[in-house]
C-alpha cells in the first residue's frame, strides 16, 4: 500500500490568531485593521510597495478601503493581517492561497510589508507561525512561494526563509501592461522539522541582543541543525 494511500484532504486554514513573541498574525475577517494598513503604507515614498502587486498605489484611505473590502475579504484567499506587538498596528499582510487540499499543496501571495515591518524579527517570526500552521497545524505537503522573477528582494526573501528555487515560469503572466516571468519556490513537509529547529534556534531570546539584532543568522542556525542530525 502506498505510504500516500491513505492521505486526505487537508483542511482550510482557521480564523484563529497566530501569536508569537514578537508579532500576532491575525486572519482577516472584518475591517478593523483597514485604517492601520493604509497608514503604514500610505507615507510618501512607499509607492514601491506595489511595484510588483497587481494593484496600488492607493492615494486615499478611502480608496483603499473600498479596495481591501472587496479583496481582502472576498473569501477567495484568506489574507492575514501582521501585528508587530511593539505597535500593536497591522504593519503587513500575506495571503494563503491558491489551496489544493486533496494535495496537500497551498501558497503564500500578495505579501505587503510596510518599511517599519521589513528585516525585523517580527516578519520572521510571522512567516515562521504561518509555516507552521500549515504544516504543523494542517498537514499539507507543500507550501509554494512565487514571485516576478525582477523581484530580487522577494527571491532573496524565500530563499532565507528555507524555501529551495524550482524554476522559471517564462512570460507567465502580464502585470501592469509588463511581462512577468515568475520564480517558484516551495518547502516540503519532509524539510519542514529542520527549517522549524533552525528558526527555533533563531528567534530564541539567546540569540538576539536587546534591539533585536540577531548574533547569529538564519541560515547558520539552519545549518547547524542539519549538521547536527
Amino acid at each position: 500500500m502506498s505510504a500516500l494511500s491513505s492521505y486526505g484532504s487537508r483542511a482550510a486554514p482557521g480564523t484563529t490568531p497566530l501569536v508569537g513573541r514578537s508579532v500576532t498574525v491575525e486572519p482577516i475577517t472584518d475591517d478593523r485593521r483597514f485604517g492601520e494598513l493604509f497608514a503604514a503604507y500610505g507615507q510618501p515614498g512607499n509607492e514601491s510597495l506595489y511595484d510588483y502587486l497587481p494593484y496600488g498605489p492607493f492615494t486615499d484611505a478611502a480608496a483603499f478601503s473600498e479596495w481591501a473590502n472587496r479583496i481582502y475579504l472576498s473569501g477567495e484567499m484568506l489574507f492575514h493581517a501582521l501585528v508587530p506587538a511593539t505597535s500593536g498596528r497591522a504593519e503587513g499582510v500575506a495571503a494563503l492561497m491558491r489551496m489544493d487540499r486533496p494535495n496537500g499543496v497551498i501558497e503564500i501571495g500578495h505579501i505587503c510589508l510596510a518599511p517599519s515591518l521589513k528585516r525585523t524579527v517580527a516578519a520572521t517570526e510571522a512567516f515562521f507561525l504561518l509555516m507552521g500552521r500549515v504544516f504543523d497545524e494542517l498537514g499539507y505537503r507543500r507550501f509554494e512561494w512565487k514571485c516576478d522573477d525582477g523581484n530580487a528582494p522577494s527571491k532573496r526573501a524565500a530563499l532565507r526563509l528555507g524555501f529551495k528555487y524550482e524554476g522559471l515560469f517564462r512570460q507567465h503572466m502580464i502585470v501592469k501592461g509588463r511581462n512577468r516571468d515568475t520564480a517558484w519556490f516551495s518547502i516540503l513537509d519532509g524539510e519542514w522539522p529542520a527549517l522549524r529547529a533552525g528558526f527555533e534556534a533563531w528567534l530564541a531570546p539567546e540569540n538576539l541582543d536587546a534591539a533585536g539584532r540577531q548574533r547569529r543568522s538564519l541560515e547558520d542556525m539552519r545549518r547547524a541543525v542539519v549538521a547536527n542530525r
